[in-house]
């Protein structure tokens, strides 16, 4: 404002042109008509032509052939430094005619002496006058000596008019220039006005939404000693985790701007602009690559509320990023591989899991409809947001328990709940339920090429909705829980139960055996259904030789039938593709003393059940 001020000033230069941006003619004179006369207009020729007959008029004609003649000052001092050995004075002897320039010069430096001289003298002159003409020369009467008023004669009518509209045009030009002045000034002030109540109306925005407003640190070289205004004159806005690291806490600090920005945004000096993304790579049954990734939508910052919301998310996300980095080295079933912003887990067998913190401008909006095993990383990344804040909880609780104030006790060998791990143990739960459903189902297969009735009942998780929820709860001890129900010619039935990450247990009529491996499994499915289909032979066996009083029974891994002159062995075994075989050892008066061995064998084209099979040879 000041500077304003400071260059405001009244130029006394006559206007050229008027409002209307026409070019204002030079008044040369009125007349006593009233009769306007004005500078005539002249071209360039014309005035360049004048001004040459003047020089020509006043100087002479012979003005340029003089100008050639004239050696300037350097010339001649040059002249005289070089010096001539003779000593001549005819140099200095021609003699020096006075110029017009020089004689106007000197004209101009006496005249104003000699008018002086002149007033002085008139001064004198009346002076004395006055006192020889004076009737009382004895008598100084100062009344002799009278004053006179001299008055400036008005100019001509012309004179006038040219004054006034000098004046005229400086007036409006002073004035037009202090309006400029005044309404910049307001318009300063309006905004100021309106960004003040705004920024009021902001700080009740915020506040009505629950985020945290804390007063903004006094500025740097502040007075702070007794009796000084320590009252903080701005807000700052903290939308961290109240249990967070301090780290994270002072990062995620945001103000509101005081000052003229591009946009009415919230200032977040320690804002980075990365998302999380959590991708799932597996390899499936025929060995192609399938990867998905979690979805990312588009954040919504054109409110005060969702830009807050938007930059809670991605100090969330930076904070279980960290955790992440510090659980990967310590899981004690799979291995990891970390970077500055990735972390690649080897999880289970064929399954990869990745973090990795990407830039906003460099993320790909999804397509949530194209997109396929979005739903299992979307799980996990919203679960890893629920064991976060199990994890501050739980450091909720160890701090209020120091203090007294806590009616919840903490056992002290408890430890801080990891974000990580049961993320792991879920993915390997879930590649062990599809291992171990991925063998019976061959199992159920190879039972019904051979017409052997099967059904098999799986059901991986075995708990409610409402049970899930209990994993994330405070202790964390709760794990994900299903079954496995075999059921052979409706009659036979193997159960297995198991639970996350890799627990297995088979319960069987006469025993409950846990399991620890596959082949384990493998081996147990293949007794079972092999002890079925014996036990299943030799009740057709007693049926049909009840007539003849044969005598059937099961040993260890065989079925043996005998009666009057025939013995009959059946033995169960298993091909590569665990294709089930049978071979029947037969010992009668048909055959020689090492007997004769006969091979169960069926094909798609012409299929021949087992027990068909056997009936047939039974009966011969």
């Amino acid at each position: 404002m000041e500077d304003d001020w400071k260059n405001l000033h009244l130029p006394l230069e006559r206007p050229y042109r008027d409002d209307h941006g026409n070019h204002i003619a030079e008044l040369l004179d009125i007349t006593p008509a009233g009769e306007h006369i004005y500078e005539p207009k002249e071209n360039a020729s014309q005035g360049l032509g004048n001004k040459l007959r003047r020089i020509f008029a006043e100087r002479g004609l012979d003005f340029f052939e003089k100008t050639l003649n004239i050696r300037t000052d350097e010339e001649v001092a040059i002249e005289q430094c070089q010096g001539k050995t003779d000593n001549k004075d005819d140099v200095n002897s021609t003699n020096n005619f006075m110029t017009m320039e020089e004689l106007h010069r000197m004209r101009m430096e006496i005249l104003p002496q000699l008018f002086i001289s002149l007033g002085e003298i008139s001064h004198a002159r009346d002076l004395m006058a006055s006192l020889l003409f004076s009737s009382q020369p004895a008598q100084s009467d100062p009344s002799n000596l009278s004053a006179t008023t001299v008055s400036k004669p008005p100019p001509i009518i012309s004179v006038q008019a040219f004054n006034s509209q000098l004046t005229i045009g400086s007036k409006d030009e002073a004035l037009r220039k202090a309006a400029d002045v005044f309404k910049s000034a307001a318009e300063s002030m309006e905004r100021g006005r309106i960004k003040d109540d705004k920024y009021w109306v902001d700080a009740l925005k915020i506040r009505r939404g629950n985020w945290g407003l804390i007063p903004a640190p006094l500025p740097h070289g502040a007075a702070t000693g007794k009796g000084t205004d320590r009252t903080s004159k701005d807000f700052l806005i903290s939308y961290g985790l109240e249990e967070a690291p301090v780290i994270f806490r002072r990062k995620a600090i945001g103000c509101m701007p005081t000052y003229d920005t591009i946009s009415d945004r919230l200032v977040f000096p320690q804002r980075h602009n990365t998302r999380l993304r959590v991708s799932v790579t597996r390899i499936n049954v025929t060995g192609d690559q399938i990867s998905s990734h979690n979805t990312l939508n588009k954040l919504d910052d054109h409110t005060l509320d969702g830009t807050l919301r938007a930059a809670q998310k991605e100090a969330v996300e930076q904070e279980i990023f960290s955790l992440l980095v510090q659980e990967a080295g310590s899981l004690p079933t799979a291995s990891a591989r970390v970077a500055e912003r990735l972390v690649v887990i080897d999880a289970a067998q064929g399954t990869e899991l990745r973090f990795e913190l990407l830039d906003i401008d460099a993320v790909v909006l999804q397509n949530p409809d194209l997109e396929m095993g979005k739903e299992k990383c979307d799980l996990i990344y919203f679960s890893l947001y629920a064991l976060l804040l199990r994890r501050h909880w739980y450091m909720k609780l160890r701090r209020l328990g120091s203090t007294g104030t806590n009616r919840l006790i903490l056992p002290e060998t408890a430890q801080i709940p990891p974000i990580l791990r049961p993320i792991i143990d879920l993915l390997q739960y879930q590649v062990f339920c599809e291992r171990i459903k991925y063998e019976m189902d061959k199992m159920v297969t190879a039972l019904l090429k051979v017409g052997v009735p099967a059904k098999l009942r799986f059901h991986p998780v075995g708990e409610t909705g409402r049970e899930l929820i209990q994993i994330f709860n405070e202790d964390g001890s709760n794990v994900v829980g299903g079954e496995a129900v075999l059921t052979i010619d409706d009659r036979h039935v193997v159960r297995l139960t198991f639970s996350s990450p890799s627990s297995l247990t088979a319960h069987l009529p006469q025993a409950t055996l846990t399991i620890s491996s596959i082949p384990q499994l493998c081996q147990l499915l293949g007794d079972e259904i092999e002890k079925c289909l014996l036990q299943r032979i030799c009740e057709l066996g007693v049926d049909l030789c009840e007539p003849v009083g044969g005598t059937w029974f099961v040993d260890l891994n065989r079925c043996v039938g005998r009666w009057e002159g025939c013995v009959l062995n059946f033995h169960i075994s298993y091909g590569r593709d665990l294709s089930i075989n049978c071979s029947a050892f037969q010992l009668d008066k048909t055959t020689t003393q090492q007997g004769r061995l006969v091979n169960y064998s069926t094909t798609p084209s012409r299929p021949v059940l087992l027990l068909s099979w056997v009936k047939q040879l039974i009966m011969k």
